[in-house]
């Protein structure tokens, strides 16, 4: 009793003492991946223009890389969700990050861009399935009061990866190129090493694996009462993350592009600072989304980061073309908000899809209507990039708010999670 008093007492004292608990190895290892995950597919978007200088590709050429990177990570994330209500949840993730980290080191091997593709697919595989797995291993980890917070935190690690990539961008691109860069991004699967000896699967997961002997039809995600809230969600996500690749796969071409193609000018030691502050913006914008969503509700949150989003992205873009000199103090200063505003509600989908589906197909629901979007969204790369090639990268940008707006529409059609306890 009285150690039951003292954990009550120190959570209290304590806010953050939730994260420390034995069920946090699960909430490491997924932001760990995730860590690692983001570094490894963002290394592209780092080399984007150097690669274009040698092998002399347009922007839309570019853009199609980064297209066949989401389209394989729409499959391996549909495929990761249907494993992992298999064969667990930490197996699955385990699979995931030996695939994107081979992907990675392999782009060091390109020759051109049907190469480059090849390897960056593998990257794309290892992605989908790594965001699948981890979030389901973390939702079914956490209880209600806890879950948003602790997704938040999984999330944020897309955050950190992107800052990781970019000081290892400033570091080794300059002095030993591109290739050695890629190189880099054999290193996750070492990680791989403890999460299959310290990490357990959820027991959730294992107690619905004793009661039923086999998991839900992968078809029941299309069936009443689950066929509406598939279409439903996978449409607001592929809305957001048109939004997100459309603007994060052309940031660090916008920062160092020429101001005569619209965009910043600056050069690769201003890029990756640039883009190293506004990813810690984002980091805060993912950990305070969790903060706000278990405290006042999933769609009040991500309403009003969406919103606020919508009204700066076009502004960031456009900075060039209205702040004319003082351009770069402006990208300084709006950057952070940027990050903060519009990636934090990310942190939403990994929530709420876990307490709109039952465990016994909870995977395949996260892995299909997260990537499904994500393969609709593979069109942003390639549609900003057209868009770039005629008016500029900034006009480009700018595009995405729209989709900001459809999506802060759209969280009306599903219903508040807050307090839902997992089945």
């Amino acid at each position: 009793m009285h150690a039951k008093s003292s954990a009550v007492t120190a959570a209290r004292t304590n806010p953050l003492a939730w994260v420390w608990e034995p069920r946090g190895l699960a909430l490491w290892a997924a932001m760990a991946g995730f860590v690692l995950d983001s570094y490894d597919v963002l290394l592209y978007v780092f080399v984007v223009q150097a690669l274009r200088a040698e092998f002399h590709w347009t922007a839309a050429t570019a853009g199609l890389v980064s297209s066949a990177t989401l389209i394989t990570s729409a499959l391996g994330g549909i495929g990761a969700g249907f494993l992992s209500d298999r064969i667990g949840r930490r197996r699955t993730l385990v699979l995931t990050i030996l695939v994107y980290s081979v992907g990675s080191g392999g782009s060091a091997l390109a020759t051109g861009l049907v190469t480059l593709i090849f390897w960056r697919s593998i990257v794309g595989f290892g992605l989908g399935g790594e965001w699948s797995a981890g979030a389901t291993l973390v939702a079914e980890s956490w209880p209600p009061k806890h879950r948003a917070k602790a997704m938040a935190l999984m999330q944020s690690g897309w955050a950190l990866g992107y800052m990781l990539a970019a000081a290892s961008t400033a570091f080794i691109l300059p002095r030993f190129g591109w290739r050695v860069l890629f190189l880099t991004g054999l290193l996750p699967a070492l990680l791989t090493i403890w999460i299959q000896r310290k990490v357990k699967e959820p027991p959730l997961w294992r107690k619905d694996r004793k009661e039923r002997p086999a998991p839900s039809p992968w078809l029941d995600l299309f069936r009443p009462p689950l066929a509406k809230r598939t279409f439903l969600t996978t449409t607001l996500a592929t809305c957001m993350l048109f939004g997100y690749w459309g603007l994060n796969t052309w940031l660090p071409g916008f920062l160092s592009a020429p101001r005569s193609q619209g965009s910043a000018g600056l050069n690769i030691l201003q890029t990756s600072a640039w883009i190293f502050i506004m990813q810690f913006g984002t980091f805060l914008g993912y950990a305070s989304f969790g903060w706000l969503a278990d405290w006042w509700g999933r769609r009040p949150a991500f309403l009003v980061y969406v919103i606020i989003a919508a009204v700066l992205t076009p502004l960031y873009g456009l900075t060039p073309v209205w702040a004319g000199p003082s351009s770069e103090l402006w990208l300084l200063a709006l950057g952070p908000l940027v990050g903060f505003f519009g990636t934090g509600f990310f942190s939403l989908f990994g929530t709420m899809l876990a307490e709109l589906y039952p465990t016994s197909i909870r995977g395949s629901a996260q892995g299909f209507v997260y990537n499904t979007a994500r393969a609709a969204s593979a069109l942003a790369p390639f549609a900003i990039g057209a868009i770039a090639d005629r008016r500029g990268l900034g006009y480009g940008l700018a595009l995405n708010s729209a989709f900001l707006l459809i999506g802060a529409a759209l969280i009306f059609t599903l219903p508040e999670t807050r307090g839902t306890e997992l089945e």
